[in-house]
């Protein structure tokens, strides 16, 4: 095992050669025309999300590995004003945003001796500090997410991605990560966070030809209702197929 300076992270032992994993992101694919383009979102289904952003509405991408959750994400990011500051938080930077007012923070993994390490919480709250209008998390997957949560209860208006299977198992993983930040996190605080925190929830899909597109997004309503963040549907891929096959 080997620990990479320049790219922050370690390196594992394999079993009979070397592996490299090397993730591209298609630079034709930025802003959020470009994915209508592609057929992954309708056109209006594009404004909306371009006027959540401009209104510092707080958005979380869900979605399956390889869904397109990042290059959705991008292209969110690119939709806000350009007077907007935009603090994006990461393990590794993949974003590439181009905002003319952005700060990129990069997180990184403990030496061979256990030094060095630069947490993703540790991140966000410096993040903060930095008068964000607009608080970026490439993706949340572990206690950084009690902070991200917290600041979007202070006014900050956040976007970030997660791994689930739908949006409301986006929430529910939402909802549960905080609690990895220790034992006196109380859930009875993280529902109503996150009811009053995350305003929508975009999931992506990807077909088995490869094709990527949002599938479903839903907004909260503020509410809890049997311990769940309530949510209406704002948008849902195979409700606007059958209208479509209506007329």
């Amino acid at each position: 095992m080997a620990y990479c300076d320049r790219c922050n992270k370690l390196g594992f032992v394999t079993r009979t050669h070397y592996a490299v994993n090397i993730r591209k992101f298609l630079t034709a694919r930025r802003t959020l025309r470009d994915l209508v383009a592609a057929g992954a979102m309708p056109e209006r289904l594009s404004a909306l999300l371009r006027h959540a952003m401009a209104d510092g509405r707080s958005i979380l991408v869900s979605g399956a590995t390889h869904a397109g959750k990042t290059t959705l994400l991008a292209a969110l990011i690119g939709a806000c004003p350009p007077e907007h500051r935009i603090v994006t938080v990461e393990e590794t930077f993949e974003l590439a945003v181009s905002a003319p007012d952005s700060v990129a923070l990069q997180g990184r993994q403990p030496s061979l001796e256990g030094t060095g390490a630069v947490s993703l919480r540790r991140l966000v709250k410096e993040a903060l500090r930095m008068r964000p209008d607009r608080l970026v998390v490439g993706e949340v997957r572990d206690a950084e997410a009690l902070d991200l949560l917290l600041a979007l209860n202070t006014g900050v208006p956040g976007a970030a991605t997660l791994h689930a299977n739908s949006a409301s198992d986006a929430l529910r993983r939402l909802a549960a990560l905080p609690l990895l930040a220790g034992q006196n996190i109380d859930a009875g605080f993280v529902g109503p966070a996150i009811a009053t925190g995350v305003d929508l929830v975009v999931h992506c899909r990807r077909d088995a030809d490869g094709h990527r597109s949002v599938e479903e997004v839903v907004e909260t309503t503020g509410r809890l209702v049997g311990g769940d963040v309530e949510t209406r549907v704002v948008y849902r891929a195979s409700d606007a197929a059958s209208a479509r096959e209506a007329s």
